[in-house]
């Protein structure tokens, strides 16, 4: 169809995508070369789209993907009302082929070509954004380059995904962590005791960290950053936006050289404070973590700079109340919602987790109890809704004030989409800000 602006035509190669339908009519096992890079919104003429949907839902039944059976599957969908024309077509397709082995080079060109038409909509979207002149410049740019990056980094596809493609996907995917468990992505905090319950965060999760100021909010997030970079050779981003790039580094150093914070602002260090730090610093180096410290950061600011970053695996952000939105909105319950929702978008969108600290209401303080509860969330109620895992950090100490070096934290798992919920006891060592797992035995 033509480019409804420009008038000319939309760009597709006829033959790349006869050669790709032609191969798997040939060799039926070629299938299983271009499922992970052709989807069946890749192809241009409506026709050649019902036929690799056809040959997909074959391949997914492990049926033989034949001219007879493919075009019976056809007249049964609608695509053809008799199979004279279907046979006489895929027949053609059959001979056009100048070799099947060539069958993923064909499928680059149908998927390079789709990828070019995606673009030319954006363009054409942004084009038209601009001449209406009814969005603030800024987030216009921001929005742009979001979507652009998007497609040169991901699939750049919009609209339905067929369930059957999903489903081949998904397949495939638990028979390669089946046989590689290794190759499982949901990604582990660190914290045994926590990951038991947890079963991992997954790509695309959105994960809520709560607590009253004083808690270590901060101190447990940037400790999940750490235990995640060490083991994973992805970049971890950070978005300070309560404290500079220095004074989080200055916690770091503290929690992982386990050398007295106080002593280090003061500058007070003895020979084996000096050892642990240069050991500290040599691992963190070699961590893969980046920090930001724009205060007030902006959602389209972020994920901005987020598309320009390569190799993203996790996504800290502390705090939440802190962000503002990209337009202006009086009622700042609806603003944190807006921002929440979006949160969520971005974890699908780059397909990361997301950890965002947030801060609770004065609620737990009025309560003989005082660990938190979801009602607590300060602002908003849909930051639960948005939430995939909620999770409460609660020291009964704090209340106390007992000043014993070692405490016993709670971390509160109200909500998890992917296991169960409850209560797991880690320690808090607060002159290193660092938590650590408690073990049986130390429980004892």
């Amino acid at each position: 169809m033509p480019n409804e602006i420009t008038g000319r035509k939309m760009p597709f190669s006829l033959e790349a995508e006869q050669s790709v339908l032609g191969s798997i009519l040939i060799s039926p096992k070629s299938f299983d070369k271009i499922a992970d890079i052709l989807s069946s919104e890749d192809f241009y003429l409506e026709n050649h789209r019902q036929i690799f949907m056809a040959m997909q839902e074959l391949f997914l039944k492990s049926r033989d993907i034949d001219p007879v059976v493919v075009v019976d599957t056809l007249i049964k969908t609608g695509a053809y009302s008799d199979d004279t024309t279907g046979k006489e077509y895929l027949r053609t397709l059959a001979e056009i082929v100048p070799s099947p082995s060539n069958i993923r080079d064909y499928a680059a060109i149908v998927r390079d070509k789709s990828r070019l038409r995606a673009l030319i909509t954006i363009c054409d979207d942004i084009t038209d954004a601009a001449y209406t002149e009814a969005e603030d410049t800024e987030h216009l740019i921001d929005s742009a380059e979001t979507r652009i990056l998007a497609l040169s980094g991901g699939d750049g596809r919009t609209g339905f995904v067929p369930l059957s493609e999903v489903l081949m996907k998904q397949f495939k995917f638990y028979q390669s962590i089946a046989e590689h468990p290794e190759l499982n992505v949901a990604i582990g905090t660190g914290f045994s005791d926590i990951d038991r319950t947890l079963v991992g965060m997954s790509p695309g999760d959105l994960v809520l960290v709560g607590a009253r100021p004083g808690m270590g909010k901060t101190a447990f997030a940037m400790n999940l950053a750490v235990n995640i970079s060490k083991r994973m050779k992805k970049a971890v981003c950070v978005f300070s936006l309560e404290m500079s790039a220095e004074q989080l580094t200055s916690r770091l150093l503290s929690s992982e050289a386990l050398v007295d914070s106080t002593a280090m602002r003061r500058g007070v260090f003895t020979r084996d404070d000096w050892d642990r730090l240069a050991r500290a610093s040599e691992e963190l180096f070699r961590c893969n973590i980046y920090i930001d410290d724009t205060p007030g950061i902006t959602l389209s600011n972020m994920r901005a700079k987020l598309h320009r970053m390569k190799d993203v695996g996790l996504i800290v952000i502390d705090y939440l109340q802190l962000m503002q939105s990209d337009r202006r909105i009086d009622n700042r319950v609806q603003e944190v919602a807006e921002i929440s929702r979006n949160l969520k978008l971005l974890a699908k969108e780059l397909d990361v987790p997301v950890i965002c600290c947030a801060q609770l209401s004065r609620g737990p303080e009025g309560r003989t109890d005082k660990r938190p509860m979801l009602s607590d969330l300060r602002d908003s109620g849909a930051i639960e809704q948005d939430a995939d895992m909620v999770l409460f950090l609660y020291r009964d100490e704090y209340y106390k004030n007992t000043g014993s070096e070692q405490q016993e934290a709670e971390v509160i798992i109200a909500k998890n989409r992917h296991g169960s919920v409850g209560n797991v006891k880690i320690g808090f060592i607060g002159k290193y800000t660092k938590f650590i797992t408690v073990s049986k035995q130390d429980e004892q």
